[in-house]
């Protein structure tokens, strides 16, 4: 098989470029996805993130884990992602949040041009179709399906009430003119049509509707086992299809969309990245590229949760599982209801000091418990309150586990090896329990799970003991013009013609928020790069 494009990876980036790409009727597109089609009602459903998050059993996830993180206790963090159509906007929480301007103003000035928050705001509005319409901070005409929440439930309305008397201003548009404040957040879920109520993948938004075009061919549950290069030049992919071996040739361009894990795996599969890298693994060298894998940046997370004396949260005991089998019948009637939830109804963007120029902590308030990421099960109704650092200090690596195509990658996101990252999380832990301890959440304010006498030592102690990733690493092949970047501003391989990166890990410097709408937006700009 011969395409003009091959796309690695049907992710958030990867379903942008296809569908884009594939506008023109004369360009072979071909999209490769090691996952499934990411249709199913899993997927579809909001609330049922939970039964595919945990990775037991694992459902359109990696299930992916850490190397062992001696800021954590030496505990190996957990890092789902997805593996289906959609990729990891497939099982998150559908939350639209574009980070801080000047987050892309930092990128322009580590030679990133054309990546400057005025140049990229044009495909943020490009991929919204916002439910508000047309405005000055949001689109109504994009392919991405962006909504306020309908009904957030009363215990995140007393949230806010409690940010209130923390003297945290409220906030209607994490993505209007201040992000500061606290508010409900926007989501990334389909608004009208057949579909309202769920939830809006990148696959449901761009590619699902394209699949019927004649130049675009799209393989499933296909891996990609390597970069074929001949004369430092990509020319085309070995994939395996079960247990069959075959190559697909790419008559212009191979684009990496695989992610901050993927991406620098089979970068360094096919012999490109740290020479010292390659030679442990016996991988000849194709192309000596010291920033493959380098630069991985995440937000490290601190969960404090609450049993709840009222049953309008989400819980798993009888009743509550009563409760969501009813709002599930509920929902595929009218789209509406708990079922429709991305269960992070709220949150907040908080500055840990006053003389900070922009907030650096991020709240989500989510109406169950989240223990271990829905690994450690509490058969009883509670909430949670989550919060990180969003511009962190500590940088890890990818690199390989083995030259084996189909083992995971090794991931080492060293988590609190710069101290300021755990004194940033120590004051934010201090306001959440502001927050929560406030008089507004009263009422539903049960026993607190991971109790401890509030002193500094007792903190950091239950930090480093259950801290662990809200899912956005970033930037491990970056994007610039040092010696450490991996592909250059128009996102092509340093050093490999015919060869680029769309995705997360072209981030040179992780943005302050989540990842998934500044993604998508990057995946348009990088498709226009590519027409030219």
């Amino acid at each position: 098989m011969e395409f003009d494009y091959i796309i690695v990876g049907g992710g958030s980036a990867g379903c942008v470029l296809a569908a884009r790409l594939s506008e023109d009727p004369d360009i072979q597109v071909c999209l490769i996805e090691a996952g499934g089609a990411g249709r199913g009602i899993l997927v579809r459903a909001p609330a049922l993130v939970a039964a595919m998050v945990s990775g037991r059993p694992r459902i359109n996830n990696w299930a992916f884990h850490t190397e062992p993180q001696p800021g954590l206790n030496g505990r190996r963090g957990f890092q789902p992602r997805g593996k289906a159509l959609g990729g990891s906007s497939a099982i998150n929480a559908m939350l639209y949040v574009r980070g801080h301007p000047s987050d892309y103003d930092a990128w322009a000035d580590l030679g990133c041009e054309g990546w400057d928050w005025e140049s990229l705001r044009p495909y943020f509005r490009k991929s919204e179709g916002f439910q508000g319409g047309d405005g000055p901070y949001h689109a109504a005409d994009g392919p991405l399906q962006v909504r306020n929440q309908t009904g957030p439930r009363k215990i995140s309305h007393a949230f806010l009430e409690a940010c209130d008397a923390a003297q945290i201003p409220r906030n209607a548009d994490f993505n209007g003119e201040v992000q500061d404040g606290a508010g409900f957040y926007h989501v990334t879920q389909f608004h009208d049509g057949p579909q309202a109520g769920e939830r809006c993948s990148t696959a449901a938004a761009y590619l699902h509707p394209m699949m019927a075009r004649p130049n675009l061919r799209v393989l499933t549950r296909t891996v990609v086992e390597q970069v074929v290069i001949e004369d430092k030049r990509a020319t085309g992919v070995r994939i395996r299809e079960g247990s069959v071996p075959s190559t697909i040739r790419a008559r212009r361009e191979v684009i990496l969309s695989a992610g901050a894990f993927g991406s620098p795996q089979l970068l360094l599969l096919s012999g490109i990245g740290p020479e010292d890298e390659l030679a442990a693994h016996g991988i000849a060298p194709t192309h000596v590229l010291p920033g493959v894998g380098r630069n991985l940046q995440d937000h490290l997370d601190y969960v404090i949760s609450y049993r709840s004396r009222r049953n309008d949260v989400v819980g798993l005991g009888p009743k509550g599982l009563m409760r969501l089998a009813r709002a599930g019948l509920a929902w595929r009637k009218t789209g509406e209801g708990l079922f429709a939830s991305p269960m992070a109804e709220a949150g907040a963007f908080l500055r840990s000091n006053p003389t900070r120029s922009r907030p650096d902590l991020q709240i989500h308030f989510v109406i169950g418990i989240v223990d271990d990421h829905m690994r450690k099960m509490h058969f009883y109704d509670g909430y949670s309150s989550h919060i990180c650092v969003l511009r962190p200090h500590s940088v890890g690596h990818v690199g390989l586990q083995s030259a084996d195509p189909t083992a995971p990658p090794r991931i080492d996101p060293a988590y609190l090896s710069d101290p300021r990252d755990l004194q940033t999380l120590m004051r934010g832990a201090r306001i959440m329990d502001q927050i929560l301890d406030s008089e507004p959440l009263g009422p539903w304010r049960g026993t607190r799970l991971y109790p401890h006498d509030g002193s500094d030592r007792a903190l950091e102690a239950d930090i480093r003991a259950r801290a662990d990733t809200i899912y956005h690493p970033v930037g491990t092949c970056k994007m610039g013009v040092d010696d450490r970047a991996v592909v250059d501003p128009q996102t092509r391989l340093r050093g490999i013609d015919g060869l680029r990166v769309v995705d997360a890990s072209i981030m040179p410097m992780i943005i302050g928020g989540n990842t998934n709408a500044p993604t998508i937006a990057m995946a348009e700009k990088a498709a226009d790069l590519i027409r030219g």
